[in-house]
């Protein structure tokens, strides 16, 4: 018996129902691309955000301007702030754990912690 994947047996979503949430830093804008040069870091977690959601990934960016409300509903966010500073910002959480502080994660980082998340939540060690 082979293993033959159809296009029609490809899951749609991968991660469906589970949460990435960006705490930003200050920006001019939602997405940071409006500047007039372009941050290749910024590029980078934009289409970390698209492949994401591809996987069924609800992603969510808060700046705590715009919802201030976010950032002091989550303590871990807000003891990081208090600790840190700006410093802190961008701060990931996924699946309500921060995962990563000060910098941005790359989609490995943020795959593997759905992925943990997801075997934690089936019950499964391996």
């Amino acid at each position: 018996m082979t293993d033959t994947v159809t296009f029609f047996d490809m899951p749609t979503a991968q991660f469906n129902g589970n949460t990435v949430e960006f705490f930003d830093p200050p920006m001019c804008c939602p997405t940071g691309l409006c500047g007039p040069t372009l941050d290749q870091t910024l590029l980078d977690v934009n289409e970390m955000i698209l492949a994401l959601k591809a996987e069924g990934v609800q992603v969510e960016r808060y700046q705590m301007t715009s919802h201030p409300h976010k950032f002091t509903g989550n303590a871990e966010v807000m003891r990081l702030v208090q600790q840190r500073q700006l410093e802190a910002l961008p701060i990931t959480v996924v699946q309500g754990q921060v995962i990563k502080a000060g910098v941005y994660p790359s989609l490995a980082e943020v795959t593997t912690a759905l992925n943990n998340t997801s075997t934690s939540a089936s019950g499964n060690s391996s």
